[in-house]
């Protein structure tokens, strides 16, 4: 163009580049602003709410090729079709991908899932372990496509969480700022995977983040909006399940048959939880005796549950044609009861077997099967007394995935959002207390707190029990050439009498130490080889220990409550 000088554009760009980078480098320093914030939990909320969009069409997809049903939710009706050797041939298939896939890509050999972002958000300043997430929500992917008998939710909140993870990585995020993005990404996953963003939005602060604080709602709401919007311009404005007909009691004096269903439903749950972490200690025992290649693991818990689908394919996938059937009444009492003792063996093959994907559907199907169970002989037994059975079997799939989850607040909305009834909420209610109740009494408050504190990771009791193992006896501890060091005979002195603590210990380690020993401080060493005196480090006192503890309470707290 006549008149433009050579690098003009350039020169004009160069000023907005460097104000870009500036701009970046601040936000990288001292964090984003409000309105940043915002914007940046709207991007995850998107982001989010796409991962759970390509995740559930990429198993149906895998379904689609393997099954050859057009539509997934006819899963069990094209697994009765198929050539049995197939049925039995593609989760045995699949098991072995996944078995290779953890086996190069994750340390421990299993699948990440919900767990681990709960221990991300209390431990990890809001991260999770990148490699072992994609991996993890690969495998899962792949073991729902090929036929496992799990569901698709864990692993969505996984990605979720992995994706938040890069984020906070990029803008150096710490503290209240990296957990709440966290929490942002899960509430726009669960909300893009249930089409559910209220329960989404709650699902991140009762499991997740595991408090209600009020700096933190707003973002997360942002977020399962653009997650619930994702799923719909997909899918369109319909719940997951249709019922037939409304629920509504009878007379108020059947709510005493829901307190009963909520207490069956508490111990269904509880016999769930038990037999997957039974079935891991028996595979687990049984690799170890066997010495049995990793990748054979799962491989061969395809094989099972493969047999298993032959006489009954209801286990294949998600199950969401099953639990649809028993929310509309369309099984027999001996159905019901029979599938929902098959489904716990499957959901406990797949998951003990180590292969992939979360819970939650699973307990939501497996919910549905006892309150409809528990409705028909209700309804036959107290006919002038009771509404519809199909109104037990709502209730009851609330209730099992409350106890399951341990999120009796989020799980009774997802209900509500996932079947469009909000009339039936009282019976729904009374049932999922009852169930909590029952079921935190048996386990550690829910199956991931539970799949945690077996790995030797205590965040159940609350941030009282776990701060205490965040810090490294290391960054406590008084170096020697500190002002106020510990005197070195006294230092000595100690060792000789084997009280000490090693240089990568943790306070959780070193409390009861000074319980026992009632001493001001302890010598931090570094051990030697054999024979060889230990190194000094340092010494841990008391007093600053505690200070640690303190400040570390302080500022849960002011968080909990901003």
């Amino acid at each position: 163009m006549a008149g433009v000088k050579p690098g003009s554009q350039a020169s004009r760009l160069a000023p907005l580049l460097v104000r870009a980078r500036s701009g970046w480098n601040l936000l990288r320093d001292r964090g984003p602003g409000q309105v940043q914030f915002w914007l940046i939990a709207l991007g995850i909320g998107i982001a989010s709410g796409f991962a759970a969009l390509f995740f559930r069409k990429g198993i149906e997809a895998l379904q689609t090729l393997l099954y050859d049903v057009d539509e997934v939710q006819r899963l069990t009706t094209a697994a009765r079709e198929l050539p049995w050797q197939l049925v039995v041939l593609w989760p045995m298939l699949g098991g072995l991908v996944v078995g290779l896939i953890l086996h190069r890509f994750t340390r421990e050999g299993r699948v990440h899932s919900v767990a681990e972002v709960i221990e991300g958000a209390a431990l990890r300043d809001g991260r999770v372990e990148t490699r072992a997430g994609v991996a993890s929500t690969a495998a899962s992917l792949i073991t729902l496509g090929s036929g496992g008998s799990s569901g698709r939710e864990g692993p969505v909140v996984l990605m979720a969480a992995v994706l938040a993870t890069w984020v906070n990585d990029a803008i150096a995020a710490r503290g209240i700022t990296a957990r709440d993005l966290l929490g942002c990404a899960v509430a726009a996953a669960v909300s893009a995977s249930f089409n559910a963003p209220i329960a989404g939005a709650l699902f991140a602060l009762e499991v997740v983040l595991r408090h209600f604080a009020l700096h933190a709602f707003a973002p997360i709401v942002i977020a399962s909006a653009a997650g619930t919007v994702i799923n719909r311009l997909e899918f369109g404005d319909v719940t997951e399940f249709t019922l037939t007909e409304p629920g509504a009691l009878a007379f108020y004096t059947e709510l005493p048959a829901f307190l009963l269903l909520g207490l069956v439903c508490g111990l269904m749950a509880v016999v769930l939880m038990r037999s997957v972490f039974w079935v891991e200690d028996l595979g687990n025992a049984a690799q170890a005796r066997l010495r049995l290649p990793g990748p054979l693991r799962p491989m061969l818990a395809g094989a099972l549950l493969g047999v298993i689908a032959l006489a009954f394919p209801q286990i294949i996938g998600v199950g969401y044609e099953t639990t649809s059937q028993a929310l509309t009444g369309q099984l027999t009492l001996a159905t019901a009861v029979t599938l929902a003792a098959v489904k716990t063996a499957a959901v406990a093959i797949t998951m003990g077997g180590r292969m992939g994907g979360g819970i939650f559907s699973p307990s939501l199907m497996l919910g549905s099967l006892v309150g409809l169970a528990f409705g028909l002989v209700a309804t036959s037994v107290f006919p002038d007394q009771s509404g519809s059975e199909t109104l037990y079997a709502l209730a009851g799939m609330g209730a099992l995935a409350a106890a399951v989850l341990g999120a009796p607040i989020s799980t009774t909305l997802i209900v509500f959002e996932l079947t469009g009834d909000w009339q039936t909420g009282l019976a729904v209610m009374v049932a999922v207390s009852i169930s909590s109740a029952v079921a935190s009494r048996l386990v550690h408050r829910s199956f991931f707190l539970t799949q945690l504190e077996r790995r030797n990771i205590g965040v159940s009791a609350g941030p009282q029990a776990y701060l205490l193992s965040m810090f490294r006896v290391q960054n406590v501890m008084r170096t020697p050439d500190h002002d106020r060091a510990a005197p070195d005979d006294a230092i000595w002195q100690a060792i000789e009498e084997g009280i000490f603590v090693e240089g990568n210990a943790t306070l959780k380690m070193a409390m009861p130490i000074f319980e026992t020993t009632n001493r001001p401080f302890l010598p931090v060493v570094r051990m030697g080889a054999p024979g060889e005196p230990p190194e000094i480090l340092g010494a841990l006192f008391h007093l600053d220990a505690l200070r640690a503890y303190n400040r570390a309470l302080a500022a849960t707290a002011a968080e909990e409550h901003s």
